[in-house]
């Protein structure tokens, strides 16, 4: 018995340390609901250590059994309510505690069943079975397919097999005839052993998959443009590298670089709340008009880019067109009516092995030319006369 108590504080102290842990997380996350959830899951399934740890010394066993049972089960379902939310998979709150009732009701049925038997050993772990599939399921249905996912998804569908090993492992290596003799098996040290091996692997993979949403957050922030929501310059240039690593021989696509019109102006005469509008509306105008796989930034102050994969020379003018003509009659709020906002842009087609920053001084020097011939315009740029190894340059054109 004392192997098996030991094995129970373990598991514990176990469950205590993924506590801690995901509240980390949810303190980090932007997100903290999922991580808050399987918190209450470990604290919850925890308290089953607790109550098979008192059970062989109390004079109502079937009360401490009975509690034993419920806390994992009930641990099991709050995480599963937690993958749901991390998973965005729809989670039906009642039915998931009309499974728990239905479960409790199941264990109190079959408590004065002779123990080690088939019946009494598949009714027990039937719940524990059936709730680990339904956690991985989550995982099956959501969107998400990435490694730790996948890992994840893994273990909870090997815990579930973890649970029908249980129905033979309870007959072959002897459960006890009641619930207080369970601390004194053999069972009892496998089950606890293998437990805590499960609990360990699964606590950790959820972890991982909520650590790395963590990091992928800061990513995504380190990468757009708080003002205009588009990507910075940074997120641009990582957008574009792969694409251009691995353009073939017709060239990767076309750049077009835009700047707005007297845009200093609109800031010293009306301030800048307006002048972040202006940012703001002109960055929806673009995301409205440009194809779903083409990527927009904004490189700073009023220049923005968009890239346009696969978009020949002749249908990237005509998209700058309307660009152009959907800011020139765009209100503007903060700004009077009779205020017209423009823009001036320049095209440039990126030649097979042009680096970003070659296609990029073609593009700017067209923008140069459509500000000299009176703004509001779109010129393009002449075809690159070589090609350039990509990334051999620079990125940038300050």
């Amino acid at each position: 018995m004392g192997g098996a108590i030991s094995l129970l504080a373990v598991n514990f102290i176990i469950a205590q340390i993924f506590v801690v842990a995901f509240l980390i997380i949810a303190a980090k996350s932007r997100e903290k609901k999922p991580a808050i959830w399987c918190a209450a899951g470990f604290t919850v399934a925890s308290l089953s250590a607790v109550f098979e740890t008192v059970l062989p010394f109390s004079v109502v066993p079937k009360l401490f059994a009975f509690g034993a049972f419920a806390s994992v089960l009930a641990g099991f379902i709050l995480i599963r309510v937690a993958l749901g939310l991390f998973y965005r998979v729809p989670t039906r709150l009642p039915l998931l505690a009309g499974f728990f009732l239905a479960s409790v009701i199941l264990d109190l049925l079959i408590y004065d069943l002779p123990r080690g038997t088939l019946k009494h050993a598949f009714f027990y772990q039937l719940p524990f079975f059936l709730i680990q599939i339904w956690s991985a399921s989550t995982i099956v249905r959501s969107k998400r397919r990435f490694p730790a996912d996948w890992i994840l998804c893994g273990l909870l569908g090997l815990t579930s097999v973890y649970y029908l090993v249980k129905i033979y492992a309870a007959i072959a290596a002897g459960a006890g005839t009641t619930a207080a003799d369970y601390l004194g098996t053999p069972f009892a040290l496998i089950s606890q052993a293998l437990g805590a091996m499960l609990i360990v692997a699964t606590g950790i993979a959820m972890l991982g998959v909520m650590v790395k949403e963590i990091i992928d957050e800061a990513r995504a922030s380190s990468e757009l443009d708080a003002l205009s929501g588009l990507y910075n310059r940074r997120g641009f240039v990582d957008r574009l590298m792969p694409v251009l690593e691995t353009a073939g021989a017709d060239g990767p696509g076309t750049l077009i670089l835009a700047d707005l019109d007297r845009f200093k102006l609109v800031n010293d005469t009306y301030g800048h709340h307006a002048g972040d509008g202006v940012i703001r509306q002109f960055s929806r105008v673009l995301v409205e008009l440009m194809p779903s796989r083409a990527v927009a930034a904004r490189l700073g102050g009023e220049e923005f880019a968009v890239f346009l994969p696969r978009l020949g020379l002749v249908e990237a003018r005509l998209l700058a067109h309307g660009m152009r003509a959907a800011l020139a009659s765009t209100r503007i709020d903060g700004l009077p009516e009779s205020v017209t906002i423009t823009a001036s842009f320049g095209v440039a087609s990126i030649g097979p092995g042009e680096s970003l920053e070659a296609a990029m001084q073609r593009a700017d020097k067209a923008l140069y030319a459509a500000k000299a011939s009176g703004r509001n315009r779109v010129e393009c740029a002449e075809q690159p006369a070589t090609g350039v190894p990509v990334g051999s340059l620079r990125v940038g054109r300050k």
